[in-house]
């Protein structure tokens, strides 16, 4: 899987930006408490979304649940002029309930359709494990291991494939081109 280089880096200003408003300078954990704080200066937010989506995607943090991660998945590719708008992903996104008024009133916003995707974007890819986590080299050849770490890559691989084409498969029923294969 791909990740393009818009999201790779936006997302590390989204990480950036969260671990700034994590502790105060004491070392206490006061997330909640800013982001409490930032979700209360919506109406100031918006105006940066374009400029600084990553300090403003914040306000979204745990607000989403995805029914389609394939889709996801697929979209992580994009770069920003690529992605699709809000309403095209709406139905496979649920915004909590605390974030709804939020989601409003970005989408009143010009520009707030592909920014709610953004966020979207960026609260998935915070929340996806590595794909490949690095193991520990014991210095033992163990090859029942290496055996089962093989079969394990293929189905990783199948079911990234299969993930892919399904969310190939979605996107042009919403009227996108199929991605031409590199």
């Amino acid at each position: 899987m791909r990740t393009s280089e818009f999201l790779t880096d936006l997302h590390k200003a989204y990480q950036a930006e969260l671990d700034d408003l994590s502790q105060d300078s004491e070392g206490k954990d006061v997330l909640k408490k800013r982001l409490a704080d930032k979700r209360g200066e919506i109406d100031f937010l918006v105006k940066m979304m374009e400029l600084s989506p990553e300090m403003v995607a914040v306000v979204f943090h745990q607000a989403f649940a995805f029914g389609a991660p394939a889709v996801m998945d697929d979209l992580l590719g994009f770069e920003a002029d690529e992605l699709p708008g809000w309403n095209t992903l709406s139905a496979e996104i649920q915004v909590a309930p605390w974030a709804q008024a939020l989601a409003e009133k970005v989408l009143s916003e010009p520009g707030g359709e592909w920014f709610l995707t953004v966020a979207a974007l960026l609260e998935y890819m915070s929340g996806k494990p590595a794909l490949h986590a690095t193991q520990a080299d014991d210095g033992d050849d163990n090859e029942a291991g290496d055996e089962e770490q093989f079969e394990g890559d293929a189905e990783e691989r199948a079911d990234a494939k299969a993930r892919k084409e399904a969310a190939e498969d979605w996107m042009v029923g919403q009227g996108f081109d199929r991605k031409e294969q590199t």
